[in-house]
C-alpha cells in the first residue's frame, strides 16, 4: 500500500546556512496516526512547514532528500496547490481569523476544495459541528472571542472542511488546560478512526500523543534518534529525561 507521506533523507536549511533538519526519514501510512515528538527547537515545526510548503515564507528550503504524497513527489509544490491536493496544516498558535465568525472561518477553508468535485459545503460544516459541538453553539460568534480550546477546535475544524487526505497538526495541546488538551486529542483519534484520515502530529506532550498515535518518532537537534510503535515508546520517564526536557506529563 502506498504511504500517505514518505520523507527520505531530508535536509533543511534556513538562510542558506543554518541546518535545521538533517537526514530525516519518516513514513505516515494511509489512514495512520503518527506522532513526531521532541523538545522545543528540535525541528518538529520545521518538518511540518517543509511538507506543507510554508517553509519558503520563512527563508527556509529543503536542500536534500525527497517528500512524496501518495507516491507523488511534492518537492517545490506551492502551499496552496498542496492544500487543494489534500494536505492541510493546522499551524502552531491556532491562527484563526479573529474578526470573522466561526462559520466564516470554516468557509475560508473551502478554497481547498477547488477542483475536487461537488462535495457539499454545508455537509462539511455539519461534520465539523458533530465533532466539536461547542463550535455549533458559537457559529455566529467572532473567533477572537472564543476560548483557547475553542480556537484550537476551530483551527482543526477549518482544516477538516478542506477534506484532507493528510492532516498536519502542530502542538495541538499548547497553552491548553489538561482536560481540554485530552479532549482535543481524543477527537483527533476519533477522526482518524472514523475517516481513515492520515494524521501527523507534532507534540511535546508525549503521553497525549502516544495515547492516540500508533507510531512515533523522536526528533533531537534535527535528527531522528528513536522510533517505534506507540507502546514501545511509552516509557515516559526515559523519553522525558533524555530527549524531551520533562515534557512528557499528561
Amino acid at each position: 500500500m502506498t504511504a500517505a507521506l514518505k520523507i527520505e533523507g531530508l535536509d533543511v536549511v534556513y538562510g542558506g546556512a543554518i541546518l535545521a533538519i538533517s537526514g530525516l526519514s519518516i513514513t505516515v501510512p494511509d489512514g495512520g496516526f503518527v506522532a513526531l515528538l521532541g523538545a522545543n527547537g528540535a525541528g518538529k515545526s520545521t518538518t511540518l512547514k517543509t511538507i506543507s510548503g510554508f517553509l519558503q515564507f520563512e527563508n527556509g528550503r529543503a536542500v536534500a532528500g525527497s517528500i512524496s504524497y501518495f507516491g507523488e513527489d511534492i518537492g517545490g509544490v506551492p502551499s496552496y496547490k498542496l492544500a487543494r491536493r489534500g494536505i492541510l496544516h493546522v499551524r502552531e498558535g491556532r491562527r484563526v481569523f479573529a474578526n470573522m465568525t466561526v462559520e466564516e472561518n470554516l468557509g475560508a477553508a473551502t478554497f481547498a476544495l477547488t477542483g475536487r468535485g461537488n462535495r457539499s459545503i454545508r455537509a462539511g460544516f455539519d461534520d465539523i459541528y458533530a465533532y466539536f459541538p461547542q463550535l455549533a453553539a458559537r457559529r455566529r460568534l467572532q473567533a477572537g472571542l472564543l476560548s483557547g480550546g475553542e480556537q484550537q477546535m476551530l483551527a482543526i475544524g477549518r482544516a477538516l472542511v478542506g477534506d484532507p487526505r493528510l492532516l498536519l497538526v502542530d502542538e495541538a495541546s499548547l497553552g491548553l488546560a489538561p482536560f481540554l488538551a485530552r479532549e482535543i486529542f481524543e477527537i483527533l483519534g476519533r477522526i482518524n478512526r472514523e475517516r481513515r484520515l492520515a494524521i501527523l502530529v507534532v507534540e511535546q506532550n508525549v503521553a497525549l500523543a502516544l495515547r492516540q498515535a500508533s507510531y512515533g518518532y523522536i526528533l533531537e537537534n534535527g535528527r531522528i534518534v528513536m522510533e517505534g510503535r506507540a507502546e514501545q515508546l511509552h516509557d515516559r520517564e526515559r523519553l522525558s529525561q533524555r530527549y524531551l526536557g520533562g515534557g512528557a506529563a499528561a
